[in-house]
This record gives C-alpha cells, sequence and structure tokens, in this order.
C-alpha cells in the first residue's frame, strides 16, 4: 500500500502547478531539487557502511548486484553499465537488473513489479553467490519484486541492502542495511522520478565510486583502471598518464603503446621508470594499489 508514504503526499507548494508560469514552475523545481543532498547527508552512516561491505565483498572476488523496478531500476542498470569503462571491471562485478528485463529499460513494464518470484528467478540465472551483494533500490521502499529478490538473497547467505525513500520501509525491513532517505512530496505527486530519483542517484555514485576506490581502481583523484575503448577515452588514458608521471605528451602515448592502453601499467612504468613485466610485478605485490607501491607516494 501507497497510503501514508511521504513520497506519495502532495507538497503544499506545488498545488497550483498547472496554472504556473513557466520559470516560477522551474525555480519551484529547482528550490525543491536543492534540498536533495542535504537529505542525503543525513544518511551518510549508513552509505559509508554499505560501501564498506561492498569493498569486502569485492575483496573475496563478490559482484555487487542491483534490484529495482521502474526509474528505480534503471537507475540501478545506469550505475552498473558505466562501471566498466570507468573502472576497468568486468560487466559481471557490477549488475543491474530490472524487473521486466532489459526492455523494461525503454519501455515501462509496470506489472513486471508486482511479482515476488520474478528476482528470484533472475537471481538464480546469474547464479548469485553468497559473497555477493543484493542491494535492493525502491522509492516507496514496498515493491514486491525488491523483496522477494531481498529475500532469496537472504536466504543463500548474501549481504543485502535497500535504499528507499520512505523510513520503515518494507525493503528495508527485508535488508540487513537500510538506506531511507526522505527528500519529502514530489512537486508532481507520486512523480519518483524527481527527488526520489536524484537521491537515489547520488547514493549510487557514493556507492560504486567509493567502493572502486577502495579496491584501488583510483590514484589521486583520477581513474587508473579506464577501458580504452574510442579516441576520448585514449585522450583522457594519455592525459592521466601526463598528470601523475610528468612525462611528455609522446612519452604517455609511447607506454600506453606498450602497456597495450592499459593505463595503471603505463603509470607504474612512467613513475618507476621501469618495464612492462616489472610493473606488473609491482602491481600484483601492491594488489592494484599504485599508492602502496614502494618508493610512490
Amino acid at each position: 500500500m501507497l497510503e501514508g508514504k511521504i513520497t506519495e503526499a502532495r507538497n503544499t507548494k506545488s498545488m497550483d502547478m498547472d496554472t504556473m508560469p513557466v520559470y516560477k514552475l522551474l525555480k519551484l523545481m529547482n528550490d525543491e531539487d536543492k534540498t536533495v543532498p542535504y537529505s542525503v547527508e543525513k544518511v551518510l552512516p549508513e552509505i559509508e557502511k554499505a560501501v564498506l561491505c561492498v569493498i569486502n565483498s569485492f575483496e573475496q572476488g563478490g559482484r555487487l548486484i542491483y534490484i529495482g523496478a521502474g526509474t528505480s531500476g534503471r537507475l540501478g542498470v545506469l550505475d552498473a553499465v558505466e562501471c566498466p569503462p570507468t573502472f576497468g571491471v568486468s560487466s559481471n562485478t557490477v549488475i543491474g537488473l530490472i524487473a521486466g528485463g532489459e526492455k523494461a529499460f525503454v519501455q515501462a513494464q509496470e506489472g513486471a513489479e508486482d511479482s515476488i518470484n520474478l528476482a528470484i528467478e533472475e537471481l538464480k540465472s546469474i547464479n548469485l553467490q553468497t559473497e555477493d551483494i543484493v542491494c535492493a533500490i525502491a522509492a516507496s521502499g514496498r515493491t514486491p519484486y525488491c523483496i522477494g529478490g531481498l529475500q532469496y538473497a537472504k536466504s543463500i547467505g548474501c549481504k543485502t541492502i535497500a535504499i528507499a525513500c520512505n523510513k520503515n520501509s518494507e525493503i528495508g525491513k527485508n535488508a540487513d542495511l537500510a538506506i531511507e532517505v526522505e527528500v519529502g512530496p514530489e512537486v508532481l505527486t507520486g512523480s519518483t522520478r524527481l527527488k526520489a530519483g536524484t537521491a537515489q542517484k547520488l547514493i549510487l555514485n557514493m556507492i560504486s565510486t567509493v567502493a572502486m576506490t577502495g579496491i584501488g581502481k583510483v590514484y589521486e583523484n583520477l581513474m587508473v583502471d579506464l577501458k580504452v575503448t574510442n579516441e576520448k577515452l585514449l585522450e583522457r588514458a594519455k592525459k592521466n598518464v601526463i598528470q601523475i608521471t610528468g612525462c611528455t605528451s609522446k612519452d604517455a602515448a609511447r607506454l600506453l603503446k606498450v602497456s597495450n592502453n592499459n593505463v595503471k601499467l603505463a603509470i607504474v612504468m612512467g613513475l618507476l621508470d621501469c618495464s612492462l613485466e616489472e610493473a606488473i610485478n609491482h602491481l600484483k605485490k601492491s594488489n592494484g594499489f599504485i599508492r602502496k607501491i614502494d618508493n610512490i607516494k
């Protein structure tokens, strides 16, 4: 039931939105959006716990699996698909499952979210393991698809996380860790793709980015495991090598060529003036952390 949930309440500031001048309505939406980061700030301790759980899972060879329906599911898929090019991980490291399958990403499959068994079937299909983490995302916090997935994950010993925009949510009660961020009523009543969606996106940004940083995918504040798949990313890779090592553009291009466009290896070779084989050994000993290699600050 959605009754009594703050995500479904009417916003008293927008009761006459249908008669508002365009600029006034835009200003109202902008003002409401400004409140979202402050709401997220209140749940930073819970987000920290989630990140530490994800890092621990990754270190054990586990995966982060998002499950959700509608906007929430799409946000999970979006975060998952951005991880391989950004952090150089396998497409199997972070997975986004959306109620209704891939077609639901571009065309609403509203009935799918009501199935408590659908997520169970999909988690079984990807061979869910105890080392994995299942993170359910639902603005309302009561989506049956998410509840079913969480219950199954817990039944086989997985750690579970819930991200909701209502306190005391059903998905929160079914998870080991609940991140419940209240952003208040939407300008357009019940349209949780607005503030609730923004809050969820901010939280997912934090979880994936900080967890990847925690397993060595970032040096200083640069992406050092990005995959070079196009000209733009090749230029970014080259720029990262130059910024970290202080080498010339020509040397950066050479280091990337020698390393087969492996940015991290190119950086280590440039910093230590060593061979490719030596760079590989250094990173192996440091578990992929540039910062932990001897003589690198």
